[in-house]
């Protein structure tokens, strides 16, 4: 009997050789062809998420879902991948179908109560959050998310029930135990305990170091080889792009710099339909196979179509289309950018770029403060958000020289300080005609999956300058780094 040769198995070998289209079209296959459920699903999910193929990825997502044992967890595992590409709707209407006593279980109320919290409702999250722990008061991803929506004020009854739980943190994963040290720090920082408030952040950033440390050495390696190997005579060499035409205005910067406040900005426009950290860069280049000069010369040697660089920037608004199927702009403040900018700029000559600068110890402050969902490996440490901050200054730099044209700095400090002219101008690099919603940004309940979903529902403001002054002495390690 013959043995069915496993599509799956080949599109990994696909992806391996660079060629990310066939890989998409064996899951499509599979998925056309396979059961419609089974434990598998799973792992082609994320197989089809990380390369960008949101659509494939979900319903491998459903079917995995739908398997035997069918159980709460993998429903809500499916709803939170609906909300991670912006379709929390979607997660909730499941939701909704539940039997009446399905509906008040903690877990579920805590889904509600996040999605509640991106939405900006946050009375209405703090209710969900809060009958969730009144169900099950030793749950740390409530007391988390709780601990994101609310200043704790000193006394506060709701830091004895946080604090109350740390003996129980031994049995929960890492990734839990975690998250559950950054909120008790923020509760303790709240409260003007800043000591001891940092010593739980660093219970938890030490935590989130054993589980993925941070390679230094592959982090310069990479960004010394971006510096040395694109120039203006290197890029010549690359075939220009045929791509016309671009849906994506890029906002890019260290994370905390103010990203999420001028997307919130665009995203006010009428033209601008919504924004995210998209995450559908570095799949379009795959076929660069590792996103340096010589991966791409590689690429460009290796296929045999007229355009090949314009064919990446198909893909990538393609990928985009799946993730924002309605018309408009949309705001793409995908992390760590700055690794893959020159190609990005390359295949796509008419993106525009905002590049937020921001004082450096407010972004090792907040970087260290925020509990990243994202594996941001540098912000675990002081001494090493200083390297990585060293590493992003010099890649600006570069970035910023080689395309001035297309590469618009804004400071944090001067946007907030002075709104109509720095708005005015990052509307007119995005080519959009200013509008007067777009200095009332902050009424406007979009979802936010980011750190600072509390900040953006607020008046632009300068009260954040200069916030990292009080804790000197927890910075010293970092300014020791940054500016040694």
């Amino acid at each position: 009997m013959a043995v069915k040769k496993s599509r799956i198995l080949d599109a990994v070998a696909a992806l391996e050789a660079g060629d990310r289209r066939r890989a998409a079209a064996l899951i499509a296959q599979e998925l056309r062809a396979g059961e419609q459920t089974g434990d598998r699903w799973g792992s082609v999910s994320k197989l089809a998420t990380k390369i960008g193929e949101i659509d494939l990825g979900i319903e491998a997502s459903r079917r995995f879902a739908m398997s035997e044992p069918i159980s709460l967890d993998r429903l809500l595992g499916h709803c939170g991948s609906l909300a991670q590409v912006g379709r929390s709707e979607q997660g909730i209407e499941l939701l909704d179908r539940l039997p009446p006593q399905a509906q008040d279980h903690p877990a579920v109320l805590h889904f509600r109560g996040t999605i509640a919290s991106e939405n900006g409702e946050f009375e209405r999250a703090e209710a969900l959050l809060r009958r969730s722990l009144q169900l099950a008061p030793g749950s740390p991803q409530s007391w988390f998310a709780l601990s994101m929506i609310k200043t704790f004020e000193p006394g506060d009854p709701d830091f004895a029930g946080l604090s109350a739980i740390e003996s129980q943190m031994g049995g929960v994963d890492t990734l839990t135990r975690a998250r559950y040290y950054y909120a008790l720090g923020k509760a303790l920082v709240d409260m003007g305990e800043v000591e001891q408030g940092f010593a739980k952040y660093e219970k938890g950033a030490a935590l989130r170091r054993q589980d993925q440390p941070y390679d230094r050495a592959a982090q310069t390696a990479f960004a010394e080889g971006l510096l040395a190997d694109f120039s203006r005579e290197s890029l010549a060499q690359l075939a220009p792009s045929r791509f016309a035409g671009q849906r994506s205005i890029f906002v890019n910067g260290m994370p905390r710099s103010g990203t999420t406040l001028v997307e919130s900005i665009l995203v006010s426009h009428s033209r601008v339909s919504d924004g995210a950290e998209v995450n559908l860069v570095q799949p379009s280049l795959i076929p660069t196979q590792d996103q340096t000069f010589a991966g791409a010369l590689a690429y460009q040697d290796r296929v045999s179509g007229k355009d090949p660089w314009g064919d990446l920037a198909t893909d990538y608004h393609k990928m985009l289309r799946m993730r924002f199927p309605g018309g408009g702009l949309v705001v793409d403040k995908t992390l760590s950018q700055s690794m893959v900018m020159g190609l990005l700029l390359h295949m796509m000559p008419d993106a525009r770029v905002v590049w937020m600068r921001r004082r450096p110890e407010d972004i090792a402050l907040s970087s260290y403060r925020a509990f990243f969902t994202s594996s941001v490996t540098w912000s675990w440490s002081m001494t090493d958000i200083a390297h990585q901050m060293r590493l992003e200054d010099r890649l600006y730099r570069h970035w910023a020289e080689l395309f001035p044209e297309q590469i618009l700095t804004v400071p944090y400090e001067e946007l907030v300080q002075s709104p109509e002219e720095w708005i005015g101008r990052i509307f007119d690099h995005a080519g959009l005609e200013l509008e007067p919603q777009v200095f009332e940004f902050h009424k406007n309940r979009r979802k936010v999956r980011t750190a600072s979903v509390k900040q953006v529902r607020s008046a632009i403001s300068t009260d954040a300058i200069g916030k990292s002054d009080r804790f000197a002495d927890q910075l010293a390690p970092f300014r020791d780094a940054y500016y040694g």
